[in-house]
């Protein structure tokens, strides 16, 4: 007897496709997105810690985020150049957030888990704080304990 012929993979006919969902949630309209709903987690984190008297550095694409984060100032429209003072802030700004941006790195770079995470905010703070114990004593970093 012979066999059936074998079924292409592929959409079943007489059904019309559904579009895939945007946003948030299967089928759910003008729900959020999850770089905003991140966003949104992120700034509440910011928020707790500017409250407590920590200082926040920011890069510019948090222009706007709220008292006690601290962005670059931007250039101003037209041939007009920052202040002196604009100047020396954002750069005091970027010189600052570039020991954090290389420390990230440098973790990242040697801990494969934290290339590509997808854990809850408190599970990737403590792998990270477990990698930065790691890479210390990797380095000899660890101060002595008596």
């Amino acid at each position: 007897m012979p066999s059936a012929p074998a079924r292409r993979p592929g959409p079943r006919r007489g059904r019309a496709a559904r579009p895939p969902a945007r946003g948030g949630g299967p089928g759910a309209r003008g729900a959020t997105g999850p770089d905003r709903r991140a966003r949104a987690h992120v700034l509440g984190a910011l928020y707790a810690a500017a409250a407590g008297g920590l200082p926040i550095l920011a890069d510019g694409g948090y222009d706007g985020a709220g008292i006690g984060v601290h962005t670059p100032i931007k250039q101003p429209a037209g041939n007009q150049t920052l202040s002196p003072d604009s100047r020396t802030y954002n750069q005091l700004l970027r010189s600052l957030r570039c020991l954090g941006e290389r420390g990230f790195a440098l973790l990242k770079g040697r801990w494969r888990i934290l290339q590509h995470i997808t854990a809850g905010p408190s599970t990737i703070g403590d792998i990270a704080r477990a990698a930065l114990v790691l890479t210390h004593f990797e380095h000899n970093w660890l101060p002595e304990i008596r």
